[in-house]
């Protein structure tokens, strides 16, 4: 299996790492020949609309879009769950996403830079114990739609609980940084998991 990690811009390295660790042999993939020839990818946390303007720079942003949309197993952190949803809050101008997710997300949800935390999550099909998630300049998940399957919450200050991980099919995405905390379950669920069950339902 050729899973590749968008290396656009974001914490590319901390992903291929992760993936290292999982007994995968990734690959870095941003010009069109590469990205046709993968069959699952990765979306590292980052900037979103930087991420995506940098796609249609280099002509793969439709490229990606319609992949995700014939079924390839995708997983965003961060900024790739922002690129994954189908609808974004306190979206810049003109921003775009590849979309395949249903899910309303807000970007920078919990806050500016200063704002990042840590937060023990449980997370469903994980098992224990906790995962030490990192939130930075994080989104969250507002809405999803009947497909989707909620992994993971937060509860606000203000007691509202939201969802941080969320499955649908072959896409998976979190709000938090699995790549950079050392604990790779993450992404071992996504290569034994969502890849997995989705090639095999192929």
């Amino acid at each position: 299996m050729k899973v590749g990690v968008l290396a656009l811009q974001g914490d590319v390295r901390e992903h291929i790492k992760a993936l290292e660790e999982c007994g995968v042999h990734p690959l870095t993939v941003r010009r069109r020949s590469e990205i046709e020839k993968i069959d699952a990818l990765v979306l590292p946390g980052g900037e979103s609309t930087t991420i995506a303007l940098l796609a249609q720079s280099f002509g793969v942003f439709e490229l990606i879009k319609t992949r995700i949309g014939e079924g390839l197993p995708v997983y965003g952190s961060c900024a790739g769950m922002i690129l994954l949803a189908d609808r974004v809050l306190d979206a810049t101008k003109d921003q775009e996403t590849f979309g395949g997710m249903d899910i309303t997300v807000r970007r920078n949800a919990f806050g500016r830079q200063v704002d990042s935390f840590e937060s023990d999550l449980t997370v469903a099909g994980i098992t224990a114990p906790t995962m030490k998630a990192v939130f930075i300049r994080a989104p969250w998940v507002e809405a999803i739609g009947p497909e989707v399957e909620v992994l993971a919450s937060v509860k606000t200050s203000g007691g509202v609980e939201h969802a941080v991980a969320v499955r649908q099919g072959a896409l998976l995405a979190t709000s938090f940084h699995p790549e950079l905390t050392g604990d790779n379950r993450i992404h071992r669920y996504f290569v034994e998991q969502v890849c997995k069950t989705e090639n095999s339902i192929k």
